[in-house]
Order: structure tokens, then C-alpha cells, then sequence
């Protein structure tokens, strides 16, 4: 296709919908259930298992709290409580927090670029079943009492072979290896979608933040997620074939075990947070009812978070003997990287005080995360300097810290994300007195059951005991932290009552309940599987705010087979026609045949051998042409 594009302005006729309804549509019944490659299907499930695990792991910490209620408790043994504590953090940090936020990136991306859907839309399915079957095995695993046991982190010598036998920490290892596989196909999706699907006149200055938020993301994913790969794939060739990468009696180093996985592991702090930002960027501009302040400052902000995220690992490190003179510049960098969070923070800040607001939900859970985020903001500067990291390392004033910044900065702007999007998703409205009920619940409990553990930390509690003596002074904040722990879950639980109650019977939605700026809102609620008839010209930032942001419509993409217009990765002219994939079984077929090979590899290292036929037999079916496929091609060519 040129780049004089056919423009139009008039609405599709109902024989044009229905057409496009047929060519972009999923086949119905069970198989062509398993065969859905519409982004907003996947984009669904990935945010309801999502929340799924994130209940499963809410579950374990209420347990965990249960247990700590009292001094001297026996409801849970030391060795179910290991399982318990490794199990929560491996839930949360890996089959919640950063599935979900993709989630929401899949899901909104391509409606707020204005496109069709999604790029490589087979590879984005296989993506989801790799990460459902990765959690569906660990929780199999924890179900018969080989659930991991060394900690979401399993630092070596700990988690190596000589003391953690049997099979549960080989699990947690392949576990790693089913999510990042997942999250970086799912970031490889987003990054082509972003930079090559945009609307006609959608150019870098325009994009929403958010889809800028998920951009910086997914960069991150692909230079943090293959050193965790790399970790545990040493981890478990040390377990199962006794090679000695963490074995310092034949030539191993457990520290390149931290190092590895903390490289990783202070930037999934930020992958997690990032997203919250384009929360909080939509919801501030539409509930402030201007555009946001900053627009350039808070692009970069997220940009240089991103970068300076790689350089603070070591800071997870100052109880080791790491050289001193490195740890200051790790203490250094620590300090840095809340000058862009300021930044943002003072832009949103601005943007709402000349905004005229409308105190909506969404708008209160972004409100709350200003005030939890400095809190965590501050104690992590405090845990920057060495020496008081050192004094504190290992306590519940770190559990407080993680969690202010992690609830407070990423779980607080996702709900308001739910209440935001949930109209889109769903057409429905949530009910807005559950909700404010579901929001003061959810933040009193959150700081009773946290703020305590400030303290406790202070007062020298470890963490990861499962018990303690009754002597030593923290029974009193224990008991408070479980009772605001209690608050939390009956706030969820009203949470999972307002959403179940408001899919079947809430108040129908409008197309756009906010008076929103951005794309997602012009079409309807929810979109249709095509999401767009015509493509959208768009012309500003805000592109419904005006009567110049949509300037006309693409004309001549074909309608089936099913066509998708490609443009440039600058500007966002348009560049070319894509013929998209029609739904099929084989990407489900090839994550059952890859998830086989990789639970089979705990067993026995010839599963790899063995287990690699039927997966290289999956992915041949899956990229061999069909007739209908080569059909539409041929007719493409001979179009002028």
C-alpha cells in the first residue's frame, strides 16, 4: 500500500460489519475456543488468571499472617511455611505481578494505537497457555507437597543439591523458565505492535503513556529476563546433571547466583511499576479533565527509569563482600532513580491541581498511591545506605518496604485501572459504593497490616520465621499486622462481589462513560473483534478531546481476508498491508508439547531429547501454510 492512503469519512454499512464480524471472529465450540487469537480474548485471560494467582497467593500470605497472630502458634509447621513464604513471593512476583501487567498491555495496546489487533497474534496465544501451564504446574506441585521451599529468590548453596533433595526446588526452576519464556514472547508482541501498528498520524509524541509505559516495559523484560533464564537454568544442570556453576569446592561461585538474579531482580521492580505510571497518566488526564502536565518530562521520566533500574542489583547485595567502593556507587544510583519518580510525581500533581476533578474511584486509588509510594519512596532511601541496610537486612522493615512500594506503586493504580477499563472490557459499569467501600478497606488495611512491620524490623524480627518466643516484644504489632490483614481480604472479597455482580447485571456502559481522551474510546464497549471498521486518522495527543484529533478514516484494507495496515516505526505513515493469521489449535497444541518437554526435564535430562519431537512437530504444523493462506497471499500479489 502507498502512503496516500484512501480516506473516508462516512460509518460502515451493517453488510461491511458483518463481514469484518466473519474475518476477524473465532470459530465456535471448544476447539475453535483453543484456537482464539484475538488479542482482547487473550488479553482476558491473561488478567483473570492473573488475579486468579493473585488470589491463590493472597490465600498464603493470610496464612502466613494466621500463623505469626500469636508467639509460639503451631498452625502451621516450619516445613509447610517454607512452602507457604516461597510459594507467596513466587506467586506474586512471578505469576501475578508482571503477567498482569502485560495482561493489561495486550488487552488496551492495540485499541489505543487504533489497529486491528495485535502483531504475531498465534505467538501472543502461545504465550498465555506457556504461563498458564508454568502456574498450573507449580500449584500441582505445592498441592502434593513438592512445592519449593527455598524462597522466592533460592539463593545456592541453599536451593542447590546437597541441601535442598527431592525434586521441589527443580520445579521452582523450570517454573522460571515457563514465565519468562512468556513474558518475553509477550514483550516481543507488544514492541512490534507499538512500533509498527500505530494509527495513521499516531507519531512517538502522540503515543498515549501508557503504551509508552508498556514500551519501556517490554525493552526491560528483554534485557532483564534472560539473566534469570540463565540462573536457573545453571541452578538446574547443577541439580540434575552435576554441573558446579554455584559449587565453590569445583571452581562454582554462589554470589554469581545473586548477581544473576538480582540483575533481573531489582528490574522487575520497575517492570512491575512502569505500567502503573500509564495508570495513573490515563486516569489523572481524564479525571482531571486536561491533558496531563509534562507530557515530554514524563516520557523520559519512565525511559531513564528504565535505564538507571539496571544499575542498583547490587543493592540487594551490602550484607555480602562485595568490594565497599562498589557498593557506594549502587548506594548512589539507589538515591537517583527517585529523581525521575519526582518528577512524574510533580507532573501529575500539577496536572491535577488546575484539573477540574471528578473524585471517581479510579481517581481515589490514584490519590492513594501518592501517599503509600513516598512512603515506600522513603524507606527505600533509608535502605540505600549500606550501613543501615546492613542493620536492617533480612528483617520485616524490608517486608514493609517491598510492599509499600509494590501494593502502594503497582497493585493500588492496577485497581484503578479495573474500574477504569472495566466498562471497556465488559460494557458494564462497577458499582461505584462497592467500590468506594472496596478502596478506604483495602487502604486502612493495607497500612495497619504494613506500617507495623516498620517497626517490627526495627525491633530486630527476621523474616521468613515461622514462629517466635513470646518474650521478645512483637506479639502486640503481629497481632495488629494480622488484623489489618483480615480488612484486606473482606476488601477483596467485596472487590470479587462488585465484579461478579456488575459483568452479569451491573448498569450498562456507554462507549465512553469518562469522556475519555484516547483511542480505546472510539469504538464501542466492548469493542467488537475487529476493533475498528476504519482505522482512525489521528491528528494530537488526545485525539477524542477536540474536533481535530480524528482527522478520517483508512478506506481499502480488504476486509477477507482479513487485513491489517502497517506503518512507519517514526512518523506512523502508512507503509503496508498485513494479512493476518486465521485462529488456530496448533500454538495451544504447541505450548501442551513444549510444557511436556519441560516438566519432563525434572525427571530425566533425555525428556529434552525425547520431548523436542513432538514440539518440532507442533511449531512445522503451526507455520505450514494452509490453502487458504497461500489463496489469500497469491491474491494480494496480483492486487495493483
Amino acid at each position: 500500500m502507498s502512503r496516500d492512503i484512501p480516506v473516508g469519512r462516512g460509518e460502515p454499512s451493517p453488510d461491511e460489519n458483518g463481514k469484518l464480524e466473519r474475518a476477524w471472529g473465532t470459530p465456535p465450540g471448544l476447539v475453535g475456543w483453543l484456537s482464539s487469537i484475538d488479542h482482547k480474548v487473550i488479553g482476558y485471560r491473561f488478567i483473570v488468571t492473573a488475579m486468579a494467582f493473585f488470589a491463590a497467593g493472597g490465600i498464603l500470605a493470610a496464612l502466613m499472617r494466621l500463623q505469626l497472630a500469636v508467639p509460639e502458634n503451631s498452625l502451621i509447621g516450619p516445613d509447610l511455611y517454607n512452602q507457604i513464604f516461597t510459594m507467596h513471593g513466587t506467586t506474586m512476583m512471578f505469576l501475578f505481578a508482571v503477567p498482569v501487567m502485560q495482561a493489561m498491555g495486550v488487552y488496551l495496546v492495540p485499541l489505543m494505537v487504533g489497529t486491528r489487533n495485535i502483531a504475531f497474534p498465534r505467538l501472543n496465544a502461545y504465550a498465555y497457555w506457556i504461563y498458564l501451564f508454568g502456574g498450573l504446574m507449580i500449584y500441582t506441585a505445592f498441592a502434593l507437597d513438592i512445592g519449593p521451599d527455598a524462597g522466592w529468590f533460592s539463593y545456592p548453596p541453599l536451593a542447590g543439591p546437597e541441601f535442598s533433595p527431592g525434586k521441589r526446588v527443580d520445579f521452582w526452576a523450570q517454573l522460571i523458565t515457563f514465565t519468562e519464556v512468556s513474558g518475553l514472547l509477550t514483550s516481543i508482541v507488544l514492541i512490534t505492535t507499538i512500533l509498527k501498528l500505530r494509527a495513521p498520524g499516531m507519531t512517538l509524541d502522540r503515543m498515549p503513556l501508557f503504551v509508552w509505559a508498556i514500551l519501556v516495559t517490554s525493552f526491560m523484560i528483554m534485557f532483564a529476563m534472560p539473566a534469570i533464564m540463565f540462573a536457573s537454568t545453571g541452578l538446574i544442570t547443577d541439580r540434575l546433571v552435576g554441573t558446579h556453576f554455584y559449587n565453590p569446592a569445583e571452581g562454582g561461585d554462589a554470589m554469581l547466583w545473586q548477581h544473576l538474579f538480582w540483575f533481573f531482580g531489582h528490574p522487575e521492580v520497575y517492570i512491575i511499576f512502569i505500567p502503573a505510571l500509564g495508570f495513573i497518566s490515563s486516569i489523572i488526564a481524564t479525571f482531571a479533565r486536561r491533558p496531563v502536565f509534562g507530557y515530554p518530562v514524563l516520557v523520559l521520566s519512565m525511559i531513564a527509569t528504565g535505564f538507571l533500574g539496571f544499575g542498583l542489583w547490587v543493592h540487594h547485595m551490602f550484607a555480602t563482600d562485595a568490594p565497599e567502593l562498589g557498593k557506594s556507587f549502587f548506594t548512589a544510583a539507589s538515591m537517583i532513580i527517585a529523581i525521575p519518580t519526582a518528577l512524574q510525581i510533580f507532573c501529575w500533581i500539577t496536572t491535577l491541581w488546575n484539573g477540574r476533578l471528578n473524585f471517581r474511584v479510579p481517581l481515589l486509588f490514584v490519590l492513594a498511591f501518592f501517599f503509600i509510594l513516598v512512603i515506600g519512596g522513603l524507606t527505600g532511601i533509608m535502605l540505600a545506605s549500606g550501613p543501615l541496610d546492613l542493620q536492617v537486612h533480612d528483617t520485616y522493615f524490608v517486608v514493609a518496604h517491598l510492599h509499600y512500594v509494590l501494593i502502594g506503586g503497582a497493585v493500588f493504580p492496577l485497581f484503578g485501572a479495573f474500574y477504569y477499563w472495566f466498562p471497556k472490557i465488559t460494557g458494564r459499569m462497577l458499582n461505584e459504593r462497592l467500590g468506594r467501600w472496596n478502596f478506604w478497606l483495602f487502604f486502612i488495611g493495607f497500612n495497619v497490616t504494613f506500617f507495623p512491620m516498620h517497626h517490627l524490623g526495627l525491633y530486630g524480627m527476621p523474616r521468613r520465621v515461622y514462629t517466635y518466643p513470646a518474650n521478645v516484644g512483637w506479639s502486640d504489632l503481629n497481632a495488629v499486622a494480622t488484623l489489618g490483614a483480615v480488612v484486606i481480604a473482606v476488601s477483596m472479597l467485596l472487590f470479587l462481589v462488585n465484579v461478579i455482580r456488575s459483568y452479569r447485571s451491573g448498569a450498562r456502559s456507554p462507549h465512553d462513560p469518562w469522556s475519555a481522551p484516547t483511542l480505546e474510546w472510539a469504538t464501542a464497549s466492548p469493542p467488537p473483534v475487529y476493533n475498528f471498521a476504519r482505522i482512525p486518522i489521528v491528528a494530537s495527543r488526545e485525539p477524542l478531546w477536540g474536533p481535530s484529533g480524528i482527522v478520517g478514516r483508512v478506506d481499502g484494507l480488504s476486509m477477507d481476508p482479513p487485513e491489517n495496515l502497517v506503518t512507519c516505526v517514526l512518523d506512523a505513515a502508512p507503509d503496508h498491508r498485513s494479512v493476518y493469521p486465521r485462529p488456530g489449535i496448533w500454538p495451544f497444541l504447541s505450548a501442551v508439547a513444549t510444557t511436556v518437554l519441560f516438566v519432563g526435564s525434572i525427571f530425566t535430562p533425555w525428556a529434552i531429547v525425547w520431548g523436542a519431537v513432538p514440539v518440532a512437530i507442533a511449531l512445522t504444523a503451526w507455520f505450514w501454510p494452509g490453502k487458504d493462506e497461500i489463496d489469500e497471499h497469491l491474491a494480494l500479489e496480483r492486487k495493483p
